[in-house]
């Protein structure tokens, strides 16, 4: 794996170098984080293990490739420049997923910049919504090529709901889920509405009420959309600190980064003195 940059501080001390991981420990930690998932939904009696996606913020792509090479694809991306460059370097069979906050006027970099795209976890506006829909019918060519298909393929969506009531959290109020869930059935023809995502808490775990908030939301929204089954939309809850327990309280789709790839490398070691 190639050496990661040195973290600088901002009190102009050393630089730190960021914690490595050896050649080989990925795939292992990947290994060990889907046995994990698969008890958690054998103990949620689901018919199939939860959706593991690999966080891979701030990571170089060989650690992705040792995954993808154990047989895993399905990766996620916090922001739109990273999972662009990954994108244009790894295989084309990966089924990316962006689960970072995207700025409105990003949305067609996003789509054009990852012809494999297959789900934006974070949609939190009408705004957001609108942009996605035309970017997808505006890169229609790519994505057919991409996907292999003869028809331009939906772009996968989840609305992103504040279960913490966080004001640094993103995401819609819970009371507002319905609303944009709505907006998106009935009016964006090139998205499909796939589900409900919640961050948490503000250190990225989650309390049971956030995630007993999730799923109230998810059955207000199939009420309102007239939509019979609940498992019909996924509920994405669920990270490194939390995922066993989201899992067995109902979460389809975790995401899951530092258990796999090791911890992240951040731009300062030491906070800004005021």
């Amino acid at each position: 794996l190639r050496p990661a940059r040195p973290v600088r501080s901002m009190s102009g001390a050393a630089p730190v170098p960021p914690p490595q991981i050896s050649a080989g420990m990925t795939a292992k930690n990947l290994a060990d984080t889907l046995a994990r998932v698969a008890q958690a939904s054998s103990r949620a009696a689901r018919p199939a293990p939860a959706r593991l996606v690999a966080v891979s913020k701030t990571k170089p792509v060989p650690q992705l490739m040792e995954c993808y090479d154990a047989g895993h694809r399905d990766f996620g991306e916090n922001y739109v420049q990273e999972i662009v460059e990954k994108a244009a370097v790894m295989p084309l069979d990966v089924r990316w997923r962006f689960i970072g906050h995207v700025q409105s006027n990003k949305a067609k970099a996003l789509v054009k910049g990852v012809p494999g795209l297959v789900t934006v976890e974070t949609v939190d506006s009408v705004k957001l919504a609108n942009k996605l829909d035309a970017a997808v019918k505006d890169c229609a060519e790519e994505r057919m090529k991409a996907f292999k298909l003869d028809a331009n393929p939906k772009l996968g969506v989840m609305v992103q709901v504040n279960t913490s009531g966080e004001e640094s959290k993103f995401g819609v109020e819970p009371g507002d889920a319905l609303a944009l869930a709505k907006h998106i059935h009935e009016s964006c023809g090139s998205l499909k509405l796939e589900g409900l995502m919640t961050i948490g808490m503000p250190d990225y775990t989650s309390r049971p009420e956030n995630f007993d908030a999730l799923k109230k939301c998810r059955d207000e929204v199939c009420a309102g959309l007239g939509v019979s089954d609940p498992t019909n939309l996924e509920l994405s809850m669920g990270m490194s600190g939390d995922f066993e327990a989201a899992i067995e309280m109902g979460s389809d789709n975790v995401r899951v980064g530092s258990s796999i790839f090791g911890a992240r490398e951040y731009m300062y070691s030491v906070k800004p003195e005021k």
